[in-house]
């Protein structure tokens, strides 16, 4: 916004409107809806809603999917299937080749000394079987693996997201599972150890005692290609939770990230499109409560946006065309009204004026003038009123009817055909000239029938006995021209730019009352409206002497091929 002249405040290239009146209002609601953006504008209340919806099906479809949990259940489980097998080769490089062996009484191998001397890890659990399935010893690890959970650059959860992790959990229902006994899981160990004892390899997944997921790999001790024992490694309890728990909550950091980031995008974007349009909206309301005061109203003015490269500008331009033209065609029919008042005045005055001199008059002689005047002012009138009547209606019925493509030179042949009997029948020579081929065009041929019948009529009314009018057309490019001229009077300098208005009409003396000045003013209006022109200009013997007298008149239409 920039201040203009005497205090008043511009918005765009044409708003201005009294600081005190409209600017003020219009300023506090923007303020408003700077202060309160969510609570003011639904429009962006939905842009946000969206994003978030968004946003909240990709962080459910990740979490749902549950991808980095699989990820680390196929890495633990490769390495605990590595290690266990590692432990059984242990074992089997101490068998004696061709003794017999019983692990559990030590017979062969000493059970308990091989895994005192194994490094295990925290929280993993190495048990050892004989052929018969029976516990041979145990050994739970206690090495540190600091340095690898250095690597694994997992930070604790903040509260939040830690809180939202325990929420998913317990919505999706993945990692809830009911707690095992002791029994049970040393139950399950020991089937699976029947398992190895027969020669297969099994990797499960287990739930300890404190309800955390265990991974268990069992492997079969074989001396000489005969299996004399088992040994059945099971992880950390909770391990795998505890990774993707972390993993979780980097997700869900992200996410609050992400929210934080589309709440402000999704506002900034929206201010780009809600507040132009509560601008747009603030105007016309605006415009609209002055209009219906009864004193002093106002006139709806549109910011202008049209600098803008997108559909609200668009709209900008568009509403100030809108209200442009409608402001037009009302002043245009306060105009109308105001010369309609003005030349029915004239008539009702000279009728007045007769009637009362009807009254007082004695003479026969005098009595008829007076009854001619009125004859001719009633007549004039009746003319009058038909030609308002036409011409007010003329927009309305432009509207409605039906544009049809037609033979354009067929139309003028026809009328010329008919109007030159009329003007040989004056001894005035009527002359024709257009081209063979037929020019097609799109419009009403009523109405454009109506301008032609206008020019040629007018042009008869101004030649004498002896004047010649021709009436010719010429195809150029993407439009036709169709031009009558006479060799009348010619139009005086002063009324070429005056004779299309409405009510002008330049006349003899004689013809007074003869014309409501209408007539070429409808016409221009018809051809405007096919999206034409119509233009007026005297026939001169050279173009280089403007001063020179006029041979005639020449009225030239315009029309789009």
């Amino acid at each position: 916004m920039a201040q203009g002249r005497d205090g008043d405040v511009v918005l765009g290239d044409d708003w201005v409107a009294p600081e005190a009146n409209v600017e003020e209002e219009l300023q506090g609601r923007r303020e408003r809806r700077r202060l309160l953006p969510l609570g003011k504008s639904p429009l962006t209340r939905k842009i946000i809603t969206f994003n978030m919806i968004a946003l909240l099906v990709l962080v459910a479809g990740i979490l749902f999917l549950n991808s980095a949990r699989d990820s680390f259940a196929v890495q633990r489980a490769t390495g605990l299937v590595t290690e266990a097998r590692l432990i059984a080769g242990a074992f089997e490089a101490q068998l004696p080749s061709g003794a017999p062996v019983n692990l559990a009484t030590n017979d062969g191998v000493d059970v308990g000394a091989t895994l005192d001397k194994l490094p295990l890890q925290v929280g993993t659990t190495v048990h050892v079987y004989d052929a018969a399935g029976k516990t041979a010893g145990s050994k739970e690890g206690k090495a540190s693996a600091e340095a690898a959970e250095v690597l694994a650059e997992r930070p604790e959860g903040a509260p939040l997201t830690s809180a939202l992790n325990k929420i998913w959990s317990s919505i999706s229902g993945k990692d809830g599972a009911a707690e095992a006994s002791a029994g049970q899981l040393n139950s399950q160990l020991q089937a699976m150890a029947q398992a190895a004892v027969s020669g297969k390899e099994t990797l499960e997944t287990l739930v300890a005692a404190d309800g955390g997921h265990v991974f268990a790999m069992a492997v079969p001790i074989e001396q000489n290609n005969s299996v004399v024992g088992a040994v059945v490694l099971t992880s950390a309890s909770g391990e795998l939770d505890r990774m993707v728990s972390s993993e979780r909550e980097r997700v869900l950091q992200m996410f609050l990230i992400a929210t934080v980031v589309s709440v402000g995008l999704s506002m900034v974007l929206a201010s780009t499109i809600s507040n132009p349009l509560s601008d747009l909206a603030a105007a016309a309301e605006l415009g609209r409560d002055s209009d219906s005061r009864k004193v002093n109203p106002g006139r709806v003015r549109i910011p202008d946006l049209t600098a803008r490269p997108d559909e609200i500008g668009r709209l900008s331009g568009a509403l100030r065309g809108m209200v442009s033209a409608l402001y037009e065609r009302i002043d245009s029919n306060e105009q109308f009204a105001a010369d309609v008042a003005h030349e029915i005045k004239n008539p009702l005055a000279s009728l007045r004026s007769a009637v009362g001199s009807l009254r007082m008059v004695k003479k026969e002689e005098h009595r008829e003038k007076l009854l001619n005047v009125i004859e001719h002012d009633v007549r004039r009138l009746d003319r009058l009123v038909s030609d308002i009547s036409n011409a007010s209606r003329l927009d309305s019925e432009l509207v409605k009817e039906e544009e049809e493509t037609f033979d354009l030179l067929g139309m003028v042949g026809n009328l010329t055909q008919y109007l030159g009997e009329d003007a040989k029948g004056k001894g005035i020579d009527f002359i024709t000239d257009l081209p063979d081929a037929p020019i097609d065009i799109t419009g009403l041929e009523a109405r454009l029938a109506q301008v032609f019948v206008n020019l040629i009529t007018n042009a008869i009314s101004f030649c004498e006995d002896g004047d010649a009018i021709r009436v010719w057309a010429r195809k150029r490019e993407n439009r036709v021209l169709v031009v009558v001229e006479d060799t009348g009077p010619g139009i005086p300098e002063q009324a070429l730019n005056k004779i299309f208005n409405r009510f002008y009409s330049h006349r003899p003396e004689s013809q007074f009352g003869n014309n409501s000045g209408l007539g070429l003013a409808i016409s221009k209006q018809i051809v405007e409206a096919h999206g034409g022109v119509i233009w007026a200009e005297n026939i001169r013997p050279t173009d280089a002497d403007v001063t020179s007298e006029p041979l005639g008149a020449r009225f030239v239409v315009g029309l789009p091929v």
